[in-house]
């Protein structure tokens, strides 16, 4: 079997990581370790410079090749174009937006270095597979370095609709480097239609049939890969943890009242701010619910040095604070909001004591919080899924209570419904959600996508057929 080459932004290398590292990041080493391959990408450390040569760290049969980057490269790059330019893009959040043309050179620069230092790492029948929204041109950048292998790209992302990619000064460029691969994964069908309306209406491309296109002198295999979650870890773990310390005394704390958890990484993308609006409504509508029900957010901070993070953290504050002296007691709470990181098991103990999930981003790729929920809960006495519209995983978790985060009455509704409803008809909407999770795990996301990729020609097959350039 041929190596595999992965590249990400961030590198999960075992001894500093392993830990922590998530489920993506687990999937990915074992597809490596079952053929052997490298790991490419930024350690997530910054330096005065940017390293002239990769750290390589051997974890047999694996090489995990990581690259320092300079403090000019972090902010262009990542905190820049990459954090403050694509992402409010791909989220449809053009009032975020930063268009910058040294943010947009400087994402450029990492990924021709990125290109430059993997390029000498590749041999004969490598097999690529790049991920996310920060490495797009990378693509682009390789094949202009010769490499004719098979190279996949994942986008975890939303991928946006026309009119808001038109928005994008770069948008043709990073569309013709999306292109530059062999296979496109997308999370949903959304997402490969907005690819292939850009195609056909912007770049004068051919849709050939459902997953094939032709652009910019290239076929390529688009098609929906949406990822999942390793079911069978949460499950276990929601059954172990209940019984442990934090899951216990939070049982004690809420003393027989009923538990909503949202559990989201501090980001405008997932719409805390309109779910504590709401939450609040909620309040207001149903007072019979006040005193006998509590939500617990769970929000880690991340791109503290980003200035829209600082000020969602602000808003949240805020919220929490007014709802809480509005409608508590001195024996209730009804808001607990945390910035603090939690472990998984203890996560998935939180989802197995909580009767009403809440995941209400504004836009999302997938959001695997909404299956963890569902494969933490206890078959016999199942919590509710309250589920924005929005996010990837409504595409296939159809049985929960849909919502549109921006109708705060509609979604006071849902959180009422989700308490309210019968054990009978719980169960039936968790059994269909499951069969889901468990139908599309994480393992069976990566397998699908390995083998799309493999049934691309290798660079010696190409040479065999007289094909130097690679796939046409």
């Amino acid at each position: 079997m041929s190596r595999l080459v992965v590249v990400s932004n961030r590198v999960a290398v075992p001894d500093a990581q392993s830990a922590t590292a998530g489920g993506l990041a687990v999937a990915l080493r074992d597809a490596l370790r079952s053929c052997g391959g490298i790991w490419f990408g930024w350690s997530g450390k910054t330096a005065p410079q940017t390293a002239d040569q990769p750290t390589m760290t051997e974890v047999e049969p694996v090489t995990y090749a990581t690259l320092d980057l300079g403090r000019k490269d972090y902010n262009e790059y990542y905190n820049g174009f990459a954090n403050r330019t694509l992402w409010p893009l791909f989220h449809y959040r053009l009032d975020l937006a930063e268009f910058s043309h040294e943010n947009h050179t400087g994402y450029l620069r990492v990924n021709t270095l990125f290109a430059e230092k993997l390029r000498p790492l590749i041999e004969d029948d490598d097999h690529i597979w790049v991920h996310d929204y920060h490495l797009i041109p990378l693509g682009r950048e390789l094949r202009a370095r010769g490499v004719a292998h098979p190279m996949g790209f994942y986008l975890h992302t939303p991928f946006p609709a026309l009119e808001v990619l038109l928005a994008l000064p770069s948008h043709a460029l990073l569309v013709e480097s999306l292109c530059s691969y062999d296979v496109l994964g997308f999370q949903t069908e959304n997402d490969l239609r907005a690819f292939r309306d850009y195609i056909q209406h912007e770049a004068g491309g051919e849709i050939v049939d459902a997953n094939t296109i032709r652009a910019y002198g290239r076929q390529i295999h688009a098609e929906v890969f949406p990822i999942g979650i390793e079911q069978d870890q949460m499950e276990g773990a929601s059954a172990r943890a209940v019984e442990q310390g934090a899951a216990r005394r939070l049982e004690r704390m809420l003393h027989n009242r009923s538990l909503m958890i949202g559990v989201d990484r501090l980001d405008y993308s997932k719409g805390i701010p309109e779910r504590f609006r709401s939450f609040e409504r909620f309040l207001e509508l149903y007072p019979a619910h006040r005193g006998q029900v509590s939500m617990m957010q769970i929000a880690p901070l991340s791109r503290s040095e980003v200035p829209e993070y600082k000020a969602i953290r602000d808003t949240l504050e805020g919220l929490a604070g007014y709802i809480n002296g509005r409608y508590g007691d001195f024996d209730w709470m009804p808001l607990h909001y945390l910035t603090k990181n939690f472990q998984r098991e203890t996560l998935a103990g939180f989802f197995r004591l909580s009767r009403v999930g809440v995941v209400t981003p504004l836009r999302d790729g997938m959001n695997l919080v909404a299956k963890e929920y569902v494969a933490s809960q206890d078959p016999d006495y199942p919590g509710v899924l309250v589920l924005s519209r929005f996010a990837g995983a409504a595409r296939e978790l159809d049985a929960a209570l849909l919502v549109n985060p921006y109708d705060h009455d509609g979604v006071a509704a849902a959180l009422n419904k989700g308490l309210v409803m019968s054990l009978e008809e719980r169960r039936e909407r968790w059994q269909s959600m499951y069969a889901k999770v468990r139908g599309n795990s994480l393992e069976y996301w990566r397998e699908r996508f390995l083998t799309v990729l493999r049934a691309v020609p290798t660079p010696m097959a190409l040479r065999a057929s007289g094909n130097r350039t690679g796939v046409a």
